[in-house]
């Protein structure tokens, strides 16, 4: 009885499949492509606790020093960094497993980060950047948020790819006055806008000399000093507004008598909300080409900040749903 051969044992992968797998797919899919599928879970879940507390705690800045770019080329820096991980490993395991196969190894990438990211993004947060200095001194130019997306329930802008149609909110609830909002622009719902909600439906909001009244009657503001910036011009005021029900913030004045201190009485229809910008002579709001916001065009809540981009610190803002106030 002729023996029959036994089949040849299972080469380890190459250095340089390795390195790639890594490099674009991260340590799960370098762990997956290599045969080691224990390191590939224990990876995915450090690397997601870690990014978790990261967020949490915040990136640090470099006081004064504009990091704008790190943005740009960090992506680089992890490819090396997943890259070194992995490789050290390659040639200790076989790719005998069934996830170790290119199909199985796309798929389980592509649900544990793809699918998790969107569904994430989708219904649980998403990061947006402040491009200017509307909010200041609560937001500042270069400042990165995090917003809830399931704190006023789900309408078509809350998928990030503008593929949903329906109209009207799922789980739907309703902001609270002095909420940080995150909304699509009316005009042009292709852009997001970050500012405050400071009118409810039904009600008439409206600017005198420089102070917001809610349905006639004037809203408390508290003068706080005066306030110095390299961009504020000399006699700009920090000044301090509590709203009916308790929220407490700062607002910039930069300048008395400008076009936004005094308005007509805008009488906020159902459904829609009015929103001012903190820095009160330098936001563009539901005063002007904003208008009133619908419903349907909120995103989420904006409820912490995790870097600064610029180099300014951001510790005292970090919280931004704080009733008691920033």
């Amino acid at each position: 009885m002729t023996e029959q051969a036994a089949p040849p044992e299972t080469a380890s992968r190459s250095l340089w499949t390795t390195a790639l797998i890594a490099a674009f797919g991260g340590p799960f899919a370098g762990f997956l492509w290599i045969g080691a599928g224990r390191l590939a879970l224990i990876s995915l879940l450090v690397i997601t606790a870690a990014s978790i507390a990261v967020c949490y705690t915040g990136f640090p800045v470099i006081p004064g020093m504009d990091l704008s770019a790190v943005g740009i080329y960090s992506g680089y820096g992890l490819m090396i960094v997943w890259i070194a991980i992995v490789l050290p490993f390659a040639g200790r395991f076989k790719p005998d497993k069934w996830y170790a196969r290119g199909v199985s190894v796309f798929v389980l990438v592509f649900y544990a980060s793809v699918v998790a990211a969107l569904v994430t993004r989708t219904f649980l947060f998403q990061s947006f950047s402040m491009p200017s200095g509307s909010m200041v001194p609560t937001l500042v130019d270069g400042d990165y948020l995090f917003a809830s997306k399931f704190a006023y329930g789900y309408s078509r802008y809350s998928e990030p790819f503008g593929l949903a149609t329906f109209d009207g909110r799922i789980l739907g609830a309703e902001p609270k006055r002095g909420d940080i909002v995150v909304f699509r622009f009316p005009p042009d719902p292709s852009i997001d806008y970050v500012k405050r909600v400071v009118g409810l439906p039904g009600e008439k909001i409206q600017m005198v000399d420089g102070g917001l009244r809610i349905n006639g009657v004037a809203i408390k503001l508290e003068d706080a000093g005066p306030y110095t910036s390299e961009d504020s011009p000399q006699g700009a005021r920090l000044q301090r507004e509590t709203l009916p029900n308790g929220v407490s913030y700062s607002v910039i004045s930069l300048t008395d008598n400008s076009v936004t201190d005094n308005t007509r009485v805008f009488e906020v229809p159902e459904g829609h909300y009015f929103v001012l910008g903190d820095n009160r002579d330098n936001s563009s709001d539901s005063r002007l080409s904003v208008g009133f916001v619908p419903a349907e065009n909120l995103v989420g809540k904006a409820v912490r900040l995790f870097w600064n981009s610029k180099g300014m610190p951001y510790s005292s803002r970090q919280v931004l749903d704080d009733p008691a106030g920033q």
